[in-house]
C-alpha cells in the first residue's frame, strides 16, 4: 500500500534564534547620515536586524524595524484593548500609570528624548516583520552568527545552522533571489565518534565564536567539530600563494577530541561556550566526568567540572587556563560573562554560580537545597532567605555588563544584578520578579535594548530593554524606592492577541538593588534601573496535546473543526483550525441579482470651487462608507445591469435598471461620479446614478467587438476588447467628462493585448532611475528632485500582457515604458527587466487561438495588514497560479540604463506562492451561445480593503470561480492563499453600505448575500486559526456526538507527601526554603465549543492524572437500539517512588438537565458518573470495540463487557509488552502500539470469548501511536516511534518470512521527523465509480506543533510521483545543500538496504509547484510522462482533509 505524507502544519514556536544583519535593507541603515535620528520616513519603517528562527525542520526570517509610535486611540478603543488582556496577567495600576502625564513610555523616552543638534525624536516603536520561511529537509539543532571576509564589502552577518545529522550549513542573503542562499555544507556523518551505536541520541550544539574566527560543533564522544574563518584578506592571499586560487570563506575543518587533546578528565560534556574577550578562541566546557543522579548522591556528588582553554588554529594546540572542578552534579548551563566582567556563569537547579578566570568561585543559592546536596561552597543566602526557586528550564543571559535576567520556566523574569571590585565579584543580588513573559526555550539579546524570548509552547516576544538613571538617597540603605527592573506598559501601541502573555508582577514585588556608587560626593547617588517593555511577538500555539474534531456553526452551517489542547501551564488552552476561511452570512440580498458582478462604491456629491471640484479626502479607505451598489447579470438576454443604494429602512432599494452587461465601475473625479463600463460603452454617471456622459465604443460607424475587460485607476480608463485591441481613457477634472488618450508612444494601433491592470504605488517600492545619455545629467537631477517632492502622492502606472507572454509596465501619464519580461508566461523564479523595447505585434490574420500558457488574469495589488507591500497576481488559461513580490532592485551605480530606454524601473518580481487550480483542456471551438455565456464561470482577481475589527486592517485579493479563495498577507506569516467556503464565486466586492468596514457582497452558489468573517481568526498559520486561551492545559480531548460537546482533561501541579500505613506523612518541609516535591493532577471538563463555558467538571484524587479519554460505544439496556455513547477515561495513581503506581477506569455519561435561568444557554448538560474500576496498573489506554471497552492494565489487555449500568465485567485479556501506548479498533480487529514490544494485531472473538494475537512485529521499537490503515481493498498497519518514525506494515500470512502470519510484515519506514503523540482517522472520498466505499485519512498531531496526513496513493499515481520525486532530489537546489532522499531513510539493521518506497514526500514533491514551467516540462519529459499529468495527480492529492 502506499502513501503520501502532507505537512499540513509546520511545527510551532521556536527552538533556536539568530539575530543578525542578514538583508540588505538592514546594512543599508548603517550606511545613512548618522546624524539623521529617528526612523526613516519609509511606510515601512526602518529595518534594523534580522531575528531567524527555527524549530524541527522550518526556518523563518523576520526583520526587526523601527518605526513611529500610532497616534493614541480613543479610550474605547484601548477599553477593548484592556479587555482582551487575559486574566492575571493585567498591569497593576502603579505600573501602567508611572508619570503624571500619563504617556506610557515617558520613562523611556526621558533617555532618547533629543537627537544629537538637540532636536525631538518621535517616540518610536519596535515591531517584527516576516521576510521568508522554509521547510527544510533536515532537523535544525543550532543557529549562530558569523561574519566572514566578504562582509566587509557588504556589511552583511552569515547564518550558520547546524542540522542533527552532523551538519553545518554557512547561508547568506542572495539580492538576485531575495532569498537564503548556500554557501557551503559541512558533513560530520562519517566522523569516528558518530559511529557508535548511541550517536542517533546525540542532540549536537553549535557555537560561534564572538570574533568570528570559528565556530564549534558538538559531536559525540566528547568531541568538538572546528570551523575555522578567515578573518582578512591578507590570510586569503596567504593561502593563495601556498595553494590553488581558494574563494572560500574558511579554512579546513577539524575534529578536536576533548579528551584526547585538551584534558583526560573532560567527559559527558554538558554544555560549552565560547569567551569574549580573547586573543585566540578561548572555549568554556562544562562536563561531568563521573555521571550520577539523585539516588547515589552518597557515593558520588559534586561531580561537574568547567575547564577553559584556549585554541591555536593553525597548530591545533589547546592549552586549559582554567581548570575547576567539585561543582554540584545538576548543573546545567554555562553563560559567557561579558569582556569587562569576565569568567562564566553557571547555572544550576538550585544556584547560580560565578566563575572567574582565576578560578575563585562566587555561589548563590535560591533556595534551601544546595547544602544538602553539594559539599562545595554553599555561598552567601541573601536578607530573605525564603526564597525558594527552581532553575530546572530556565534560561538566562545578560542584559548589559553587570545585569543578568533569569527567566524561569513559567516565563518570570528575576534580575540578577552583580557586583564586581574590578574582576573580582563580591556580591550577586536575585531580586524579586520584574515581569512575567513567554516560557523561554531560548534568550537572545538583539541590540542594546532589545532582548528576544523565543518559546516551545506560545507565542515569542521582543522585549526592549531601556536603561534609566534614577537617583536615590545616600541613607536609603536597602534602596527599595530604586528597582532593579520595572515594567512599562507602551500604551501607544496597539498590541494584539499576544500581548496578554506578557504581564507584570505585583507593585511590592520590585526590590532593591546592590548599591553599586557612582562615586558622588552628594547624598543623592545614581543608579541604572532597566525599564522592560513589550514591543511584538510572534504567535504560536505549541506542541499539540491531543486533538479532535468537532463541528461547529458558520451562521446556518455545520462545518468540521480541528481542536487542539496546546500550550502549557498559564499559556494552556485550545486552538481552532479550519480548512476554509470562517464566514458567516448577515443577511441575503436577492434583489440585486449581480451573477456577472458587483461593484460596491462610494461616492459623494461634488463640492465645487471656481468651477473646479474640491480636493479628494486623505484616506480614501476610511473617509466614507460606501453608497452605491452596481450589479450585473448576463440573464435576460443581453445582459442586465442594476444601481441600488440603501434605503431608510436600511433594505437595498433599486434605483436604475440598465439594459446591457456591466463590465466594471469605480468612482471617479475624486469620488464624486462614477465611471461604468459596458460591454459596448464608457458611461460617466452621477452619484445618483442618472448619465451625464457616454462614449459607444465605434469604430467610425462600425461596432467594435465586445469589451471584456476594464481596469480603472482615477483619471484613467482601460479597455480591453474581445479582439484583444486596447482603449484608453483619461478623465478631466475640470469638465467632469472623459476622453480618449493618445497611444502613440505605444506604438502602432494594431497592437494587442491580452491582460492588463492599473497599479497606484502608495509604498514608495515603485522608483525609475533615468537614462543620463537619453535625458542629460540636468533632467536626471530635476526627476530625482520631483519623486523626492512627490514621494507622498500614489505614483500610477499601466501594466500590459501582450498574446506572446510579455509584460510590459508604462509609466502614467507620459506612456514611456519602464519595464518589460518575456519569462512571465512561464512563471520564472525571478522577473527582471530585460531592456527590450516594445514588444512587436503578431500578424491579425489568420485570427490567434488561445493558448494553453496564455495570461487570463494579471493584477499588481497590495498586499499586507499594516503596511502593505505591491505584489504581481498572475493566472494562467492551464490553471496555474503564481503570486509575486515586488522587491527594490539594487542598482549599482556603475550598472547603466539600457539604452533603448528613457528610465528603467528599480524593481524585481521575486515569486513568493504557486498553486494549481482545476487543469481545463483547451477546445479548439470556443461556444459563443447565449446558454454557455450564462454557463459561464468567470475567474477573476478582486482586490479589497476589510477592516473586520477595529485597529486590524487587511489588504488582499479575492479569486472568485470554483474553488475561489482569499488570498492575504499578514505581517507574522506572509502571503497565504486561504479557501473560501463556498463552491463557487461569480462575483465579489467588499461593501460599507451597513457601515461596516468588514463586511463583503458574494454571489455564490447560495445567490447574493451578505457576510463577513467570523471574529478573532487569525491567519499568521497555514490554516485559519482561532484562540481559546485557559489558565490551564489540557492533555487530553475528546468530542461527544450526542450532545455536540467536548470533554477535556486538564492538568495542574499539585504537591506531593507519602504517607505510611498509619496515615503518617513520611517526609515533610523542614526549612521554608525546602519545599514539597510536585506530581501532576487532572480534572475533567465538559466544555461548550460554542461558547467555550465549562458545563460541569470532576475532580480526582490528588495523586491522579488522567492518561487516555475516548467516547466508547457500549451495549446498554437503557435505549431501543442497545448500545449509547459514553465517557471511558483511564487514569493513573502516582503513590510514590516505594509503592507500584495504580490506575483505574471511570465511565461517564453526558445527560442533559435543565438549565439555570441565569445561563445564555438554552440547554445545560452534566457528567453522570456510572462506574469507577480500580486496576492494579496504570490505564493508559483505551478504546470501544463492538459494544465493549478495551483498556489496558500494565501489561495486560483487558476486554470488557459494561453490566446493568453500573459495573464492568471482564471477557478476555491478554498479556501484551511493557506499556501499552495506544490501542486502536476497527470491527473486531485491534491494533495494540507498545512503548517497548513495537506493534500488534489482534483478533476478537466472541464464541468463546478470547483475543487471539494474528502477528506482531518481532522488533523493539518505542512506538507511540498505531493506526489501522485501509484502502482499495486493503489493510494496514502504520505505527509511528518516538523518533518520528512512521512505518507501514501488512499481514501477509503467505509471505514466507512472515512465519505464517506471525510476523507483521514491515513494508516501509519514514523519517517524519517529529512524535505525534495522537492520531485521527478520517473518510476520504473520491470521485469515481467506487466513491461510496471511503478511502481512510490519517492525520497526525505532533509534539512540536506541527499537523500532518497520510493519504492513500494509487499504484500509477504513486509510480509517477515516485519517479517525480527522484527527479526533484538531484535537478534542485535545496536549502542548505540538504538531502531531501538521505533525509527520510531510516537506519535498519535488519535490512540489507533501507525501506524507502512507500511513503511519498510531501514536502519535497510541493517543489514541483514552485518551478518555472520550462523546468517542470523538463523535469517531466525525463520520467516519460507531461506536466498536465503530474499536476492533474497532485491535485487530487493535495486536500487538507
Amino acid at each position: 500500500m502506499h502513501a503520501v505524507r502532507h505537512e499540513i502544519l509546520p511545527p510551532s514556536g521556536v527552538e533556536f534564534t539568530a539575530c543578525l544583519k542578514l538583508t540588505p535593507s538592514t546594512a543599508a541603515q548603517d550606511m545613512q547620515d548618522s546624524a539623521i535620528a529617528g526612523p526613516s520616513q519609509s511606510p515601512f519603517g526602518k529595518a534594523l536586524y534580522n531575528v531567524v528562527v527555527a524549530r524541527s525542520n522550518s526556518l523563518r526570517i523576520f526583520e526587526v524595524r523601527q518605526e513611529l509610535a500610532p497616534i493614541s486611540t480613543h479610550k474605547e478603543d484601548e477599553r477593548e484593548r484592556r479587555a482582551s488582556v487575559r486574566k492575571g496577567t493585567e498591569a497593576f495600576e502603579g505600573e501602567v500609570e508611572m508619570d503624571a502625564s500619563g504617556e506610557g513610555f515617558v520613562n523611556m523616552g526621558a533617555v532618547k528624548s533629543t537627537g544629537q543638534n538637540g532636536a525631538l525624536v518621535p517616540p518610536t516603536i519596535h515591531r517584527l516583520y516576516f521576510v521568508r520561511e522554509h521547510r527544510l529537509h533536515g532537523i535544525v539543532t543550532g543557529m549562530e552568527r558569523v561574519r566572514i571576509v566578504s562582509s566587509m564589502e557588504d556589511g552583511l552577518d552569515r547564518l550558520l545552522v547546524s542540522f542533527k545529522d552532523a551538519k553545518i550549513a554557512l547561508l547568506e542573503w542572495s539580492d538576485a533571489t531575495a532569498d537564503l542562499l548556500t554557501v557551503s555544507i559541512h558533513t560530520y556523518e562519517r566522523a569516528p565518534q558518530l559511529m557508535s551505536l548511541d550517536a542517533s541520541q546525540f542532540r549536537s550544539q553549535l557555537r560561534a565564536d564572538p570574533q568570528s574566527r570559528c565556530a564549534a560543533l558538538s559531536l559525540p564522544k566528547d568531541a568538538l567539530a572546528i570551523l575555522p574563518f578567515y578573518q582578512s584578506q591578507a590570510e586569503l592571499d596567504v593561502i593563495e600563494q601556498e595553494t590553488q586560487t581558494r574563494d572560500v570563506p574558511y579554512s579546513p575543518s577539524f575534529v578536536l577530541d576533548l579528551t584526547a587533546d585538551v584534558d583526560e578528565r573532560i567527559r559527558h560534556v554538558i554544555d560549552f561556550a565560547f569567551l569574549p574577550g580573547f586573543n585566540s578562541p578561548t572555549v568554556a566546557v562544562l562536563f561531568q566526568r563521573q555521571q550520577t543522579w539523585t539516588g547515589r548522591l552518597k557515593e558520588f556528588k559534586d561531580t561537574v567540572g568547567m575547564f577553559v582553554f584556549t585554541m591555536d588554529l593553525v597548530t591545533r594546540n589547546c592549552p586549559v587556563i582554567t581548570a575547576v572542578e567539585n561543582l554540584p552534579y545538576d548543573c546545567s548551563e554555562i553563560i559567557a560573562c561579558p569582556s569587562t566582567l569576565g569568567g562564566v556563569i553557571v547555572t544550576s537547579s538550585n544556584s547560580v554560580i560565578h566563575i572567574d578566570q582565576t578560578a575563585r568561585r562566587f555561589v548563590l543559592p535560591v533556595n534551601g537545597w544546595p547544602p544538602r546536596v553539594s559539599d562545595s561552597s554553599a555561598g552567601t543566602r541573601q536578607d530573605n532567605d525564603e526564597r525558594n526557586l527552581q532553575l530546572e528550564g530556565s534560561k538566562a543571559i545578560f542584559v548589559d555588563d553587570r545585569t543578568l535576567f533569569i527567566v524561569m520556566k513559567d516565563g518570570t523574569v528575576y534580575p540578577l544584578e552583580i557586583s564586581a571590585a574590578g574582576r573580582t565579584v563580591s556580591k550577586m543580588t536575585l531580586s524579586s520578579p520584574a515581569a512575567r513573559t513567554a516560557v523561554p526555550s531560548v534568550l537572545s539579546r538583539i541590540s542594546d535594548d532589545l532582548l528576544f524570548v523565543g518559546s516551545t509552547v506560545g507565542p515569542s516576544v521582543l522585549l526592549k530593554t531601556a536603561r534609566v538613571e534614577v537617583e536615590i538617597d545616600d541613607d536609603d540603605v536597602t534602596m527599595d524606592a530604586a528597582p532593579a527592573a520595572v515594567v512599562d506598559r507602551e500604551d501607544s501601541m496597539e498590541l494584539d492577541d499576544d500581548d496578554d502573555i506578557y504581564g507584570p508582577s505585583n507593585p511590592e514585588d520590585k526590590v532593591a538593588n546592590n548599591g553599586s556608587t557612582n562615586g558622588g560626593i552628594s547624598s543623592l547617588r545614581k543608579r541604572t534601573v532597566v525599564h522592560l517593555s513589550l514591543s511584538d511577538s510572534i504567535p504560536a500555539y505549541g506542541s499539540i496535546n491531543d486533538f479532535t474534531f468537532s463541528l461547529t456553526k458558520l451562521g446556518d452551517r455545520l462545518v468540521p473543526e480541528v481542536v487542539a489542547a496546546t500550550g502549557s501551564g498559564m499559556l494552556g488552552g485550545f486552538t481552532l483550525f479550519q480548512r476554509d476561511l470562517p464566514t458567516r452570512v448577515k443577511r441575503k440580498v436577492h434583489a440585486i441579482g449581480g451573477g456577472r458582478g458587483i461593484w460596491s462604491l462610494p461616492v459623494r456629491q461634488a463640492v465645487k470651487v471656481n468651477g473646479a471640484t474640491y480636493e479628494r479626502p486623505t484616506n480614501p479607505h476610511y473617509s466614507l462608507n460606501d453608497a452605491v451598489i452596481i450589479s450585473t447579470d448576463a440573464n435576460p438576454s443581453p445582459g442586465l445591469s442594476r444601481i441600488s443604494s440603501r434605503s431608510l429602512k436600511n433594505d437595498l432599494s433599486i434605483t436604475t435598471r440598465i439594459p446591457g452587461t456591466t463590465v466594471g465601475a469605480a468612482p471617479f473625479f475624486q469620488g464624486t461620479a462614477i465611471l461604468h463600463v459596458m460591454s459596448n460603452a464608457i458611461r460617466v454617471l452621477e452619484p445618483d446614478g442618472t448619465e451625464r456622459q457616454i462614449i459607444k465604443d465605434l469604430d467610425g460607424n462600425l461596432p467594435r467587438p465586445k469589451i471584456r475587460y476594464c481596469g480603472i485607476s482615477d483619471p484613467f480608463v482601460l479597455i480591453i476588447r474581445e479582439d484583444d485591441s486596447l482603449g484608453l481613457f483619461i478623465g478631466e477634472s475640470e469638465r467632469g467628462k472623459i476622453r480618449r488618450k493618445d497611444m502613440s508612444p505605444m506604438g502602432e494601433k494594431t497592437s494587442r493585448y491580452i491582460a492588463g491592470c492599473f497599479y497606484a504605488d502608495s509604498s514608495g517600492i515603485f522608483q525609475s532611475k533615468p537614462n543620463a545619455a537619453v535625458d542629460g545629467s540636468d533632467k536626471a537631477g530635476t526627476a530625482t528632485l520631483q519623486a523626492a517632492m512627490n514621494a507622498g502622492a500614489n505614483s500610477q502606472w499601466l501594466l500590459l500582457c501582450r498574446p506572446q507572454g510579455v509584460m510590459e509596465i508604462w509609466t502614467l501619464p507620459k506612456l514611456t515604458l519602464i519595464f518589460s519580461s518575456s519569462t512571465v508566461a512561464s512563471l520564472d523564479s525571478v522577473l527582471v527587466d530585460s531592456g527590450d523595447p516594445p514588444a512587436l505585434s503578431i500578424p491579425t490574420e489568420p485570427p490567434r487561438k488561445p493558448q494553453e500558457l496564455d495570461i487570463e488574469q494579471i493584477i499588481l495589488a497590495p498586499l499586507g495588514e499594516s503596511s502593505p507591500k505591491p505584489h504581481l497576481l498572475v493566472f494562467l488559461r492551464s490553471g496555474q497560479f503564481a503570486i509575486y513580490q515586488a522587491v527594490p532592485s539594487v542598482v549599482q551605480s556603475q550598472q547603466s540604463v539600457p539604452a533603448t530606454r528613457v528610465s528603467t524601473l528599480m524593481v524585481r518580481f521575486v515569486k513568493v506562492v504557486s498553486r494549481n487550480f482545476d487543469i481545463r483542456p483547451i477546445t479548439e471551438e470556443v461556444e459563443k451561445s447565449v446558454l454557455a455565456e450564462q454557463k459561464r464561470i468567470s475567474r477573476l482577481l478582486i482586490p479589497f480593503v476589510t477592516s473586520p475589527a477595529p485597529g486590524r486592517s487587511f489588504t488582499g485579493v479575492f479569486f472568485t470561480g470554483d474553488r475561489p479563495c482569499w488570498i492575504l498577507c499578514t505581517d507574522k506569516g506572509g502571503v497565504k492563499m486561504v479557501p473560501s467556503s463556498h463552491s463557487v464565486v461569480h462575483a465579489f466586492t467588499a461593501c460599507s453600505l451597513w457601515e461596516s468596514k468588514g463586511d463583503f457582497l458574494l454571489y455564490s452558489e447560495e445567490g447574493p448575500t451578505l457576510e463577513e468573517w467570523m471574529p478573532n481568526v487569525q491567519f499568521d498559520q497555514h490554516l485559519p486559526s482561532r484562540t481559546v486561551p485557559k489558565p490551564r492545559a489540557y492533555s487530553n480531548v475528546v468530542f461527544e456526538p450526542t450532545s455536540a460537546l467536548l470533554v477535556a482533561a486538564s492538568v495542574a501541579h499539585n504537591k506531593f507527601a507519602s504517607y505510611d500505613d498509619d496515615g503518617n506523612t513520611l517526609w515533610e518541609p523542614d526549612a521554608p526554603d525546602v519545599s514539597y516535591p510536585y506530581c501532576e493532577t487532572s480534572t475533567l471538563e465538559l466544555i461548550s465549543p460554542d461558547s467555550w463555558t465549562v458545563m460541569d467538571g470532576f475532580e480526582f484524587a490528588p495523586n491522579e492524572f488522567v492518561t487516555c479519554i475516548d467516547c466508547v460505544t457500549l451495549e446498554t439496556s437503557s435505549t431501543e437500539a442497545g448500545t449509547k455513547d459514553f465517557i471511558a477515561v483511564g487514569t493513573t495513581i502516582n503513590r510514590g517512588e516505594d509503592l507500584a503506581i495504580k490506575g483505574a477506569v471511570y465511565i461517564f455519561e453526558v445527560v442533559e438537565v435543565v438549565p439555570d435561568h441565569t445561563s445564555s444557554l438554552k440547554r445545560w448538560y452534566r457528567f453522570k458518573l456510572h462506574c469507577r474500576d480500580d486496576a492494579k496498573g496504570p490505564v493508559t489506554a483505551l478504546c470501544g470495540m463492538n459494544g465493549y471497552l478495551v483498556s489496558s492494565m500494565g501489561q495486560k489487555i483487558f476486554v470488557r463487557a459494561f453490566d446493568l449500568d453500573e459495573r464492568l465485567v471482564g471477557v478476555a485479556f491478554l498479556d501484551v509488552g511493557m506499556y501499552v501506548t495506544s490501542l486502536r479498533a476497527v470491527k473486531n480487529l485491534l491494533v495494540i502500539g507498545d512503548a517497548v514490544k513495537s506493534t500488534w494485531l489482534v483478533a476478537f472473538q466472541e464464541d468463546p470469548y478470547k483475543l487471539a494475537v494474528l502477528a506482531k512485529d518481532i522488533r523493539q521499537l518505542p512506538v507511540t501511536c498505531a493506526d489501522l490503515f485501509f484502502a482499495d481493498n486493503r489493510v494496514s498497519v502504520v505505527s509511528g516511534d518516538e523518533e518520528g518514525v512512521i512505518r507501514i506494515y501488512e499481514y501477509d500470512p503467505h509471505d514466507p518470512e512472515a512465519k505464517g502470519g506471525e510476523r507483521l510484515m514491515c513494508r516501509t519506514e519514514f523519517h517524519g521527523q517529529g512524535e505525534y503523540r495522537s492520531s485521527y482517522l478520517i473518510a476520504r472520498r473520491i470521485a469515481g465509480p467506487e466513491s461510496d466505499i471511503p478511502e481512510a485519512k490519517l492525520i497526525f498531531g505532533g509534539t512540536d506543533g506541527s499537523l500532518s496526513s497520510l493519504t492513500h496513493v494509487d499504484e500509477a499515481v504513486y509510480k509517477r510521483l515516485q519517479l517525480l520525486q527522484g527527479q526533484l532530489t538531484r535537478n534542485v537546489q535545496h536549502l542548505a545543500g540538504l538531502n531531501p532522499k538521505a533525509f527520510r531513510i531510516v537506519r535498519n539493521d535488519y535490512m540489507s538496504k533501507p525501506l524507502t518506497k512507500g511513503i511519498l514526500d510531501g514536502n519535497l514533491l510541493a517543489a514541483f509547484d514552485d518551478l518555472p514551467i520550462a523546468q517542470q516540462n523538463e523535469v517531466t519529459r525525463q520520467i516519460g510522462t507531461e506536466r498536465t499529468t503530474v499536476a492533474k495527480d497532485w491535485l487530487s492529492l493535495s486536500g487538507v482533509w
